[in-house]
């Protein structure tokens, strides 16, 4: 289960972000999770609900949003329709998987002092 340590990951960044931007609270979290990227967002969000209590995301909310493959042409840039054979049929290049792949950490909500 990699998924822990994405979330021990994640937490660790939030905690540098909040240090960096003198946050005192974290409210939500928004990450991209591509569909191959191999992650199982049910026991993801079961990883964050777990370690999130003793850390500096403790209160903060956790937003999925999930990232569809995308397989396109390297030399024309046309896409492959879902399910489909993945050559081009313009250029015959095997197509390459342009998203899908991705775990990014999108956006930080918190609560920050007054400047």
């Amino acid at each position: 289960m990699h998924e822990y340590s994405i979330v021990a990951s994640l937490i660790d960044r939030v905690g540098r972000e909040m240090a960096a931007h003198r946050a005192s609270r974290v409210n939500r979290l928004h990450v991209q999770i591509g569909e191959l990227s191999g992650v199982e967002i049910e026991l993801l969000k079961t990883a964050f609900e777990t370690f999130r209590e003793r850390s500096v995301c403790g209160e903060a909310e956790l937003c999925i949003d999930p990232v569809p493959a995308v397989w396109a042409c390297p030399r024309c840039g046309r896409e492959m329709p879902r399910g489909s054979v993945l050559r081009c049929s313009d250029c015959g290049v095997p197509a390459r998987l342009t998203r899908g792949d991705e775990i990014i950490l999108a956006r930080i909500e918190m609560e920050t002092a007054d400047v």
